[in-house]
């Protein structure tokens, strides 16, 4: 097993769950401060990055019932244990990190093992796992899953060392990613894209691996207890978004390692169903649905983004993808209905639609697939074959080195794909009028086109297809209807259907009304008076598998659950039922 390389205590002002912050700090719109910003030390870097993925992940408005009407922020003192793993024939390692709380409960061994939504850094599953098991007594184990903010100043030749803080390339020996430089490379380079490995087609066993490391921590926290084996302790995998695609690959793993799983909103692909991976239907989506959105009325969408100020943007999307033959109709109303019913024909609903433009606002969809597209490629520095890079910009989208004070920050305070924190897009195919277009048109043909690169993303997508889970594994799937970002219909829909047709009666599915893919985003009005938050259903579903391996009940039913958001008042448990 993995042995522990850093290990350090966290208690009184600086605990597990908050880094001492509270809900207050949790909440405060300021970033906690560093002493120095030149030079952060690990321990205000931790706490920096703590706060970014609980905001990242959980919505902490006042008016949104964390830590009132579900989940909590009680201060849970302990100690972390964190290394960096490698797979076998891995080209770069992963961070795995195990929160071990002091009043660990030794007489039920119990690890909550949590890989990373989206591409976060080690702590971004902190808010799904951590307010549920530390509490009870659990440890908690958490990986980056081959992505994560282990960025790398090209320019700079500096990196990230396993406590955050900045390291040379050639020098640091603890580096979190250390990757192949091509002579004259600039720019950023980060892990998800540049690693070489489609950390994708191995996130089960980044978790399962993450399990190890956790029973290796503990014999080291509690030695006159050991040895701590799967045998005697038990684990429970539960992520969101990617990370609860991980933990659905992880349930495929053979041997009995894993006593259950709790997969929320899921990005899983399997095999048949209407299933459909990531890279297809968001490469879809960044080119038709700026287009589709102006044929849904406009009172229909949420705010942001603000109908008034991306209209004009949406109309020339329109009117470029008529001249390139990709929608039909002389007038911006007939190209829009062509767009929204090539996405309805493909298996997008009004309550995706309508929650995706959440995504069109914030080019999220470009930046999935310019980052994807690498991944799946194996593509090395300055190798994308649609030419795209990374890098800190100048107002005009120009490449410039970044600054120190940037550098220091992306570790604690990125989301671990860019766009965001100071490091941008750099796309060599953009051209007016509609200047993104070339470069979407290029990776939507790496899915669609008969070229070797295509071929090769193709290949690598293949590489992430779900398998079934093991015959008596307790799994429980919960997704949100309105889910714009995963939407059901491509993901859990066909995970739950080809389970059924295998006969593994073990899966039950929560279908979440009302819900979306982001809590986060709960935080502004519009979103919060709309939808309902997805971790209560998280954390209730870790309850009731939890309850099943006690010999307290039967897994939960299938369940349509009837939640709505909080409307102009706040959260309350009225809103937010759950399955009898």
């Amino acid at each position: 097993m993995i042995e522990p390389q850093r290990v350090t205590e966290h208690r009184g002002s600086d605990d597990l769950l908050t880094a001492g912050l509270g809900l207050d700090g949790l909440r405060a719109m300021a970033p906690p401060a560093f002493a120095d910003a030149a030079a952060p030390t690990a321990a205000e870097l931790r706490r920096r990055a703590i706060w970014n993925n609980w905001r990242g992940i959980a919505d902490l408005s006042p008016t949104g019932g964390y830590g009132t009407v579900y989940g909590s922020v009680a201060a849970v003192p302990g100690r972390e244990y964190a290394a960096l793993a490698r797979l076998p024939g891995a080209k770069q390692p992963h961070r795995v990190l195990v929160q071990v709380p002091d009043a660990f409960d030794q007489a039920r061994r119990c690890v909550v093992v949590a890989p990373a939504s989206g591409s976060r850094g080690v702590y971004g599953a902190i808010a799904v796992a951590g307010p549920w098991a530390l509490p009870r007594g659990c440890a908690v184990a958490y990986t980056d899953k081959g992505a994560g903010t282990d960025y790398v100043d090209l320019d700079a030749g500096i990196g990230v060392r396993l406590d955050g803080t900045p390291g040379r390339l050639g020098e640091a020996v603890d580096l979190a990613f250390a990757p192949e430089v091509p002579a004259g490379a600039t720019g950023v380079a980060f892990k998800h894209a540049h690693s070489q490995d489609n950390p994708e087609a191995d996130w089960g066993r980044h978790v399962k691996q993450a399990a190890e490391f956790a029973l290796s921590a503990l014999g080291q926290a509690f030695p006159a207890a050991g040895p701590f084996t799967f045998d005697n302790t038990r684990v429970i995998a539960v992520g969101v978004s990617n990370g609860g695609g991980a933990v659905l690959r992880a349930a495929e793993l053979d041997g009995g390692w894993l006593d259950a799983v709790v997969a929320g909103e899921p990005n899983v692909l399997v095999e048949g169903h209407g299933s459909r991976p990531l890279y297809d239907f968001s490469t879809e989506a960044a080119l038709l649905m700026p287009c589709a959105l102006l044929h849904l009325p406009a009172d229909s969408l949420p705010q942001p983004p603000l109908r008034a100020q991306v209209e004009p943007l949406w109309t020339l999307r329109c009117a470029t993808l008529q001249a390139a033959g990709l929608v039909q109709g002389a007038d911006t109303a007939a190209q829009a209905r062509s767009a929204y019913e090539q996405m309805e024909a493909s298996g997008w609903t009004d309550e995706a639609l309508k929650a995706g433009a959440l995504s069109v606002g914030f080019d999220l969809w470009r930046s999935v697939a310019a980052t994807y597209a690498s991944a799946y490629g194996r593509h090395g520095i300055g190798a994308h074959p649609c030419g795209f890079s990374f890098s800190a910009q100048n107002p005009d989208f120009s490449a410039r080195p970044a600054t120190g004070a940037e550098r220091g920050v992306w570790w604690s305070d990125a989301a671990g794909i860019p766009p965001g924190n100071g490091v941008g897009i750099v796309d060599t195919k953009l051209a007016p009028p509609d200047f993104t277009l070339p470069g979407l048109q290029c990776l939507r043909d790496l899915y669609t086109g008969q070229d070797a690169a295509a071929a090769g993303v193709r290949e690598g997508i293949a590489a992430t297809r779900a398998a079934m889970p093991r015959a008596d594994l307790p799994v429980l799937v919960v997704h949100g209807s309105d889910d714009g970002l995963v939407p059901p219909a491509f993901t859990s829909d066909p995970y739950v259907a080809a389970a059924r047709a295998a006969g593994r009666d073990q899966v039950r599915y929560w279908q979440v009304r009302n819900a979306e893919h982001f809590d986060a985003f709960l935080a502004l009005p519009a979103y919060g008076a709309r939808y309902a938050p997805m971790l209560p259903y998280v954390y209730a579903a870790l309850d009731r598998v939890a309850a099943h391996l006690d010999g307290q009940g039967a897994l939960p039913a299938d369940a349509v659950i009837e939640a709505r958001g909080r409307g102009a008042g706040a959260v309350d448990a009225a809103q937010l039922p759950l399955p009898q």
